[in-house]
């Protein structure tokens, strides 16, 4: 860390910290620097990331806060694996080639500076599920090593009908973490598959192609050991090309995916085979999570987490108009300046009795990176973190009637943020899109996983019922910003009302004060998938 650079940001952010509610103006200039030019999409291993950590390390220390990090320090060092496939790739099913970012999106996580696939024998997995607890297999004992498994994206229910057998078993429409491409892959690279291909649909997956193609062939890792190995090359193919497959392959894919909702379901061979080549540009690069903190008074060793990802996607693609630099103004630097300004918030009021937690993580866009390696890795023990709070793209259009929940029913800390809309005068609306997953979606997955009750803020679960227009006026702003979510269009503008977003940040800030000073553990619901693991750990809290 460049200290000379820090004392100068120090002086030159420093200022009164007496507001006892967040501040629009200064969410918006917090912004406006994190998604300027000059820190070049802050993507992680790059002249963007020093000015990020940096800029946030000077933020913290002008507001007063302690080092969250190992041994004292701001940053805790999250080693990660970069990977960049070569635009020169060569890639076929069968005798058809496939062009990388039209018919096929993929990438590696493994350090071979090649890629070498030859006639990998193909085979359709349904959904690619396995759950003893719901009495689910789709896989059957059959031998995949080497082959390349095609997966549907979601869960086996996504589109079940009464009668089948997948109806109900994984929470009706919404997602489970069966449902997530990052599940898919893992279970593809427990069985030793060669590649793992997801046929894309965006109701599905919750997101268009052109998300899926945003990685432009990188993808980043964190660093792990033989025994934690990932599938070889891992992405999606486009829907309609999997359909046409299929059919040269004499198969119907529409058909199967009805089959695939059945309890016996079992793999399909498919006629044609996969192969790639492709040459791969390997850097092992250290990336850093910011973590601050206020100590407790009297339970210093008990945590209350906020966070937020500071990371973005960088330089991308040439847009229509020639742009490349993807800023991730709402995604996430408006997360990151909420984080900033509840650091001010409660350093600015009484001192709390549980030690506060501010983590600004790195790699979210690639996977929930340094969350999870903090979750592997954790400063404080999870097992007495009270609660994570997670603030992901949060609504720039104006003051809302009510706060979207995503992922309802899973704690008891749905009522404690009814508690805190309530005394704004809001109400609580459930997430609309459930099936897209949005709980596993971002990081404060990674400590879910590990039994911390968390809750998230995120934009994405609907429309907002605004105070200007209602929820037709919210599902405007949700649908303009869909069309920017990870492009270059994704920018600060002087124009947001971000009255809506300082009342969310607000909201946590509330709920904060609660779980800082009550002593009381939020708990997981008797039907949360996380309840066993906080179970297991209840000792600790005693």
């Amino acid at each position: 860390m460049r200290l000379p650079l820090m004392l100068t940001l120090a002086a030159t952010i420093a200022g009164p910290a007496s507001a006892e509610d967040a501040v629009p103006q200064r969410l918006s200039d917090d912004v406006k620097v994190l998604a300027s030019p000059a820190f070049g999409g802050r993507a992680p291993g790059t002249d963007g990331e020093k000015k990020t950590l940096d800029w946030l390390v000077a933020r913290f220390t002008a507001l007063g806060l302690q080092p969250g990090g190992p041994n004292g320090q701001w940053l805790q060092k999250v080693p990660l694996i970069h990977t960049r496939i070569a635009p020169e790739a060569r890639m076929s099913i069968g005798a058809t080639a496939m062009a990388q970012g039209k018919e096929i999106a993929v990438t590696t996580v493994g350090a071979a500076a090649r890629v070498a696939i030859a006639d990998s024998p193909m085979v359709f997995v349904g959904y690619g599920v396995a759950a003893p607890e719901a009495g689910w297999d789709d896989f059957k004992g059959v031998d995949l090593r080497g082959k390349t498994l095609v997966f549907l994206v979601n869960d086996p229910d996504f589109e079940a009908r009464p009668g089948d057998d997948a109806k109900g078993r994984f929470g009706d429409r919404r997602m489970t973490y069966y449902g997530r491409w990052t599940y898919k892959f893992e279970e593809a690279a427990r069985r030793g598959a060669a590649a793992a291909l997801i046929v894309h649909d965006t109701a599905g997956a919750g997101y268009p192609w052109s998300t899926v193609n945003a990685s432009n062939g990188e993808n980043y890792d964190i660093v792990r050991d033989a025994k934690d190995a990932r599938v070889p090359l891992q992405g999606w193919i486009a829907h309609d090309v999997a359909d046409r497959l299929f059919a040269e392959a004499g198969l119907d894919l529409a058909k199967l995916r009805v089959a695939a909702r059945s309890k016996a379901f079992r793999p399909v061979a498919m006629t044609p085979r996969f192969s790639a080549t492709a040459d791969v540009a390997v850097e092992r690069i250290e990336s850093a999570n910011v973590l601050a903190r206020i100590p407790g008074t009297t339970r210093p060793d008990e945590t209350v987490m906020f966070a937020a990802h500071w990371d973005a996607y960088g330089q991308g693609p040439a847009d229509a108009a020639g742009k490349t630099l993807r800023p991730g103004a709402n995604d996430d630097a408006l997360g990151t300046a909420g984080v900033v300004e509840l650091a001010r918030l409660f350093k600015a009021g009484p001192a709390p009795e549980r030690t506060l937690v501010f983590a600004l993580w790195t790699g979210e866009e690639r996977g929930l990176l340094g969350s999870e390696h903090y979750a592997a890795h954790p400063v404080d023990p999870l097992a007495k973190t009270a609660a994570n709070l997670t603030l992901d793209i949060l609504q720039t259009a104006g003051p809302a009637k009510d706060v979207v929940l995503v992922g309802q029913g899973q704690s008891s800390l749905d009522a404690m943020l009814a508690d805190a809309a309530r005394a704004q005068g809001r109400t609580v609306t459930p997430e609309t899109f459930s099936e897209r997953g949005l709980f596993y979606r971002a990081d404060h997955f990674s400590v879910v996983r590990r039994g911390v009750p968390s809750l998230l803020l995120m934009a994405l679960g609907g429309a907002s019922d605004l105070r200007e227009g209602g929820r037709a006026a919210g599902q405007k702003w949700l649908d303009d910003y869909m069309a920017c979510y990870h492009k270059t269009c994704d920018a600060w503008d002087a124009g947001w009302n971000l009255r809506g977003a300082a009342a969310d940040v607000d909201l946590f800030h509330a709920m904060g004060q609660r779980l800082a000073k009550t002593g009381v553990w939020p708990t997981w619901s008797a039907a949360s998938e996380f309840l066993n693991i906080r179970d297991r750990s209840a000792a600790e809290r005693k």
